[in-house]
């Protein structure tokens, strides 16, 4: 038998697990496969599942570009993960604290470093979107709250005021920056966004432990596994819409003929032509005597799903969007509807 100790818990592996270092192992060795395969997917479904046409792709794609995409688009994730984790553990930890050791998610949050935690808030903050922040503010108190008891053992009031005082009051404040973006969603009938802004800061003293002994399992494994079921899909979906090409459209004429534009992603440029994918998944090879101008075209925008917005700042938009400054295109260039330059 061994123990785990950290400030005032210990945890004693009362029932050892022979396969738990393997479990392990495998998910090290399974991790790093995760985002080659969304690399490879991201390609079978750009070639409209054609083998050739996904072939092609490979040679000429710079796997840079679709990490750099893979990361942008992604970026949200591994903060969640990471808190989460953070989280569920804690709250088995002070929840069940001498059978611990052999759960996976308790041990996990015993050996993770303070700083993984703060760097994967900071990255929330700002790549998550305004609805989530508000969970975002209770898990952080959460986590405070949680260390708190495990670490040290002070006197009762002061106990009583990180785990309860603190995300009362933390919550308050939350409640008080979102009520007008709960009152417009809900005029809206917008009741997931009502419920994201407003339901969180009424949990916080929940998430801060401890849970009946007998339920402490149920409610931190299962969503774990949900979670974890879940995120896979949501990730796939995700990445699979991500641009990896840049859309452009390039004028052709043959000698005589008229100027005809085609619409689509660049795939290469070389001596002799000029590789496009176009919407259809069919790829066209113009040679390069024949192209009279090429245009990037800018990404189509997306209407927003919610128009609240909290104090001016829409739900639907990061900090980092909000903040960061974008390419605003007033005039749209006519290649990029199909149409070409100039008739002549």
């Amino acid at each position: 038998m061994s123990e785990i100790h950290t400030g005032a818990v210990a945890k004693e592996r009362v029932l050892p697990r022979q396969s738990y270092r393997a479990e392990l192992n495998w998910l090290l060795a399974v991790l790093p496969g995760f985002p080659l395969l969304l690399l490879v997917l991201r390609l079978w479904y750009l070639s409209r599942q054609d083998l050739p046409t996904m072939l092609l792709l490979v040679q000429y794609i710079n796997p840079l570009g679709m990490i750099g995409a893979l990361f942008i688009t992604l970026s949200w994730t591994i903060p969640a993960v990471i808190l989460v984790v953070r989280v569920l553990g804690g709250i088995l930890l002070v929840s069940v604290p001498d059978r611990t050791a052999t759960s996976f998610l308790a041990v996990a949050a015993l050996r993770m470093p303070g700083w993984v935690v703060v760097i994967a808030a900071g990255i929330a903050a700002f790549t998550w979107q305004l609805r989530m922040l508000p969970l975002l503010m209770m898990m952080v108190v959460a986590i405070l709250g949680l260390t708190a008891v495990q670490s040290v053992q002070g006197e009762k009031w002061l106990m009583r005021w990180i785990t309860v005082g603190v995300p009362v009051l933390t919550g308050l404040l939350v409640w008080i920056f979102v009520w007008p973006g709960v009152v417009a969603a809900l005029e809206a009938g917008e009741y997931s966004t009502a419920a994201l802004l407003g339901v969180p800061p009424l949990i916080g003293p929940l998430l801060t432990g401890p849970v009946p002994e007998r339920w402490a399992r149920i409610a931190t494994h299962w969503p774990a596994v949900v979670a974890a079921f879940a995120m896979p899909f949501v990730v796939g979906v995700v990445f699979l819409r991500a641009p990896v090409l840049p859309n452009s459209a390039i004028e052709v004429a043959a000698e005589g003929e008229p100027v005809e534009v085609i619409r689509g992603q660049l795939i290469a440029v070389d001596d002799t032509s000029t590789t496009m994918l176009e919407p259809t998944g069919e790829v066209t090879f113009v040679p390069n005597g024949e192209v009279r101008s090429k245009t990037l075209c800018p990404e189509p925008v997306r209407p927003p799903d919610s128009a609240v917005a909290v104090r001016g700042w829409p739900v639907e938009t990061s900090a980092l969007q909000w903040i960061a400054p974008t390419r605003k295109v007033t005039e749209v260039d006519p290649r990029c509807l199909g149409r070409p330059l100039s008739r002549a």
